[in-house]
């Protein structure tokens, strides 16, 4: 049977031929005892993988079970055993091959036997995306990338989609690279930025683990890392490409001119950014209070911007730059203690040389209240219009809201020391003269 494909498209008619030669290559093998022989061969190296398949996969699977362990070795244990749905058709594979070595050196033919062999790499490629592949960019990448390529293999078809696609040139700006170059930067940056990816959780994980470094070192050494990752990542994707990186120098010098007009504030907060985590002056889980008003506990500190979380829950978002370029107050630098002081009265009545020895002890009572560098020292303070003014100075390590309470705590115990002591805190007294006699209003 003839078609007349001549008033058809190219592409038409170049598949109108692959599939002429794949029906006459189909009868060829039906009407050819060597291609039976290879088809039998196929059917049993598969019953031979799924008899092997039945017996070694439960004993592997003992084997690679690691219990309740949660060392470096179950971990491995655990990884290797995802990987046992691919023992079938890997087993089949490799059968399969053994038949086609014996196969050429016989009938020096085995197209048939190497069409199988195809097939069943492409079942482990289909098993691999659908079974072991968890995290879904990668099983997107494997679904809609892996396995077409696999089929195109199977089908005997790689090497010519190859030759057609690295034929078509893609041109971009001064950069020129083939159709081929951009599939394979599709795969392989996928591959790469998800490896960087992972590489950075684990290094980012690690590094959060070593207590004696500093917060701020932990977290430059973090970014370096991440930043060293992903430049890796990215040359290694333009040399697979192909792309010559001097291609480029037009594009990194339209960025640097951006740099220096349009992108000043965020290259100046960048660079803020790593002053900031150099120094140390700042860090995650300190309370600052800057010369705007912005006060929070730095929860997060990024490229740009330092998070700062308030106590009633609101986040601000404050740039790097104004840590550099304004006044900090910060109460958490180092660790370092903070003073508090809270004010009272006694009346007039009182012995007022009892007070500091009676209020330092009641303050001194308190868990969080510290004895170095100073203790509670009560200071006579003035002679306020209802009662004697004094104000008791005490240490501690934090900040005095949202969940700790220390002046208030403290007020209670001076409240309560003065009640057991017999000293009165006074009520504001106001004295009022009449001058001239005082007229009744007769009715």
């Amino acid at each position: 049977m003839e078609f007349d494909l001549e008033s058809q498209p190219e592409i038409v008619q170049t598949i109108a031929g692959y599939a002429l030669q794949g029906w006459e290559l189909a009868l060829t093998w039906l009407l050819s005892p060597v291609a039976w022989s290879q088809f039998a061969l196929l059917i049993v190296a598969y019953l031979a993988a799924i008899v092997i398949t039945r017996r070694l996969r439960p004993a592997l699977a003992r084997v690679l079970d690691p219990g309740d362990s949660d060392n470096f070795i179950a971990t491995s244990r655990r990884f290797i055993a995802q990987f046992l749905p691919l023992l079938l058709p890997l087993l089949a594979y490799a059968l399969t091959g053994i038949g086609e070595s014996v196969v050429r050196s016989i009938f020096d033919s085995g197209a048939v036997i190497a069409f199988g062999k195809r097939i069943f790499l492409f079942l482990a490629v289909r098993a691999l995306v659908r079974d072991i592949i968890t995290d879904p960019f990668l099983k997107l990448l494997g679904r809609y990338v892996l396995i077409p390529i696999a089929a195109i293999y199977a089908l005997g078809l790689l090497d010519a989609a190859t030759e057609w696609l690295t034929a078509m040139q893609v041109s971009f700006g001064n950069i020129q690279f083939s159709a081929m170059a951009l599939v394979r930067g599709v795969i392989a940056g996928g591959f790469l930025f998800w490896l960087g990816r992972w590489s950075n959780d684990q290094s980012t994980a690690f590094i959060s683990k070593q207590a004696e470094m500093r917060p701020s070192l932990r977290q430059l050494l973090a970014k370096t890392v991440e930043f060293a990752i992903f430049a890796t990542a990215f040359l290694l994707l333009m040399n697979i490409m192909g792309i010559n990186l001097s291609a480029l120098a037009v594009l990194g010098g339209a960025i640097g001119v951006g740099l220096g007009f349009g992108l000043q504030k965020i290259a100046s907060n960048f660079i803020s950014g790593v002053i900031l985590l150099v120094e140390g002056q700042a860090t995650v889980g300190d309370y600052v209070e800057l010369d705007g008003g912005e006060a929070g506990t730095i929860v997060k500190m990024t490229a740009r911007a330092a998070i700062l979380e308030t106590y009633d829950g609101r986040w601000i978002v404050v740039p790097n730059e104004d840590f550099i370029t304004t006044r900090v107050v910060n109460y958490s630098d180092s660790g370092s203690a903070n003073r508090y002081e809270a004010p009272f009265s006694v009346s007039y009545d009182t012995d007022i040389n009892e007070v500091p020895a009676i209020i330092e002890a009641a303050v001194a009572q308190h868990p969080e209240v510290l004895d170095a560098p100073y203790p509670p020292d009560c200071e006579l303070r003035g002679f306020g219009d209802s009662g004697i003014d004094f104000a008791v100075e005490f240490w501690v390590n934090g900040i005095d809201d949202g969940p700790n309470k220390y002046t208030s705590d403290v007020l209670f115990l001076i409240w309560n020391a003065l009640k057991e002591n017999d000293i009165t805190i006074p009520y504001p007294h106001r004295v009022v003269e009449m001058k001239g006699e005082l007229r009744t209003i007769s009715e």
